[in-house]
């Protein structure tokens, strides 16, 4: 049987997976592409570093030079992260004619056309199943399985960590430090879990998704983005009351052909299936004009979920190379996208205030909601303490420019704060 040579720049969770994946399942593999695939060079940081996964007959180096001047290398897996570095590398090696696999979402979502082009030029494959959603299979599917639908809304939890967090403080009744230490202590986050928590990572993930969905390109800078460092712990039991559970989800939809991608903590009726997604694992939402809503659900990060990605990546490499027929885009799919205004983008709203206890202040918060034209469909007010009080309302449907117009004519009120605002997800 033919050889196809791997090589692995980075050996982290991820790489190690690959290693251990492509060993133990080898010989399925190799029945389903007609080729043996090897892992013949790995590329590390830390040569003194011990590794736990066999690396018999592999030749493991710090020299990025082993990948790109070995001609018997056709594939290499990048899983090294950072941007600007791994970069740099994924363009010396498809001119050197290698075939790229990444996990490294920051880097598609900024330069993935960039890359795309290079590789095309190249007539070399550059995929990314891993990047978005771990284990989760959701590009290839969004790529093949709707390339005859046209897709209006993909909405989903894409951060194990935030979704990890927001369990933690749903069932547990923890605050927000409590359950990131939690995450800190269970490696699913990180020292410095800025990424994650200020919705940063679902934001690139999201970028990407938007790309195969819609076709079309969106930055970061057009994604309107808010994390959860700020949830308050009596939102999540308010919510909880009404019916809803809080969760950070990315939201990309079409409105009126114009496009508006969201990450940031929402409100989802308990009965939706995005509402019964725990602890660390994904699910993404696609909606189609034909199909209607189908969802994706799995684990979004770890060794083997991820590796599996990646591992599927190298068998669509591995058969676009017996086929000859490498060179081709992971996604063909595009066209000019613009972003929806705010006056377009339609939701009900959750908003909590903290208003002092004095008279005429509901009327304030009334007289507020009647200059633009919105309308509430609920209002609570608890006790905070002996001078403010805790007021939760609900809105009817009403636009991104209203809410806009509503908190800040609250933040001019004397003795009224604004503590949150969230979409609410209709039943």
């Amino acid at each position: 049987m033919q050889v196809i040579n791997i090589g692995v720049l980075g050996l982290g969770t991820v790489g190690s997976g690959v290693v251990r994946i492509l060993h133990d399942h080898q010989n399925k593999i190799s029945s389903i592409t007609g080729r043996k695939l090897v892992i013949k060079t790995v590329v590390v940081h830390d040569l003194k570093k011990k590794r736990n996964i066999d690396l018999t007959g592999v030749n493991v180096t710090d020299q990025i030079d082993a990948l790109l001047n070995d001609e018997e290398i056709q594939i290499v897996v990048e899983v090294m992260g950072t941007v600007t570095t791994a970069k740099e590398y994924i363009e010396r090696l498809l001119k050197a004619g290698k075939h790229v696999i990444t996990a490294n979402k920051d880097l598609i979502a900024t330069y993935g056309s960039e890359l795309a082009e290079l590789a095309g030029k190249n007539n070399c494959d550059l995929f990314y199943e891993a990047s978005v959603a771990g284990g989760i299979p959701i590009l290839r599917t969004i790529v093949n399985s709707f390339a005859a639908d046209r897709i209006v809304e993909v909405k989903g939890i894409v951060n194990g960590t935030t979704n990890y967090i927001m369990t933690q403080m749903s069932q547990n009744h923890v605050e927000y430090q409590e359950a990131l230490q939690s995450a800190q202590e269970l490696g699913f986050a990180e020292a410095d879990p800025t990424n994650d928590v200020e919705g940063i990572d679902a934001a690139y993930k999201m970028i990407i998704l938007t790309r195969f969905a819609f076709g079309m390109n969106v930055a970061l800078d057009d994604i309107e983005i808010k994390g959860i460092s700020g949830v308050d712990l009596e939102d999540i039991k308010q919510a909880k009351e009404l019916g809803y559970n809080i969760k950070l989800v990315g939201i990309a939809k079409l409105i009126n052909d114009r496009i508006k991608v969201s990450v940031g903590p929402v409100l989802i009726p308990e009965d939706q299936p995005l509402a019964a997604v725990q602890n660390e694992n994904n699910a993404v939402l696609v909606t189609g004009a034909a199909v209607g809503e189908t969802m994706f659900y799995g684990p979004g990060a770890g060794e083997l979920p991820t590796a599996n990605s990646v591992l599927s990546d190298i068998i669509a490499v591995t058969k676009d190379i017996v086929l000859g027929t490498t060179g081709s885009r992971f996604n063909d799919f595009s066209r000019e996208g613009k972003q929806a205004l705010p006056s377009e983008v339609v939701y009900p709203y959750y908003i909590s205030l903290r208003v002092k206890d004095q008279p005429g202040q509901m009327l304030k918060i009334t007289e507020v909601m009647t200059s633009v034209k919105a309308s509430f469909h609920l209002i609570l007010q608890t006790e905070l303490d002996d001078n403010y009080a805790r007021v939760v309302m609900t809105t009817h449907q009403m636009s991104e420019a209203q809410l806009k117009a509503i908190l800040a004519a609250i933040k001019e009120l004397d003795g009224i704060d604004v503590i949150a605002s969230y979409k609410l997800l209709s039943a």
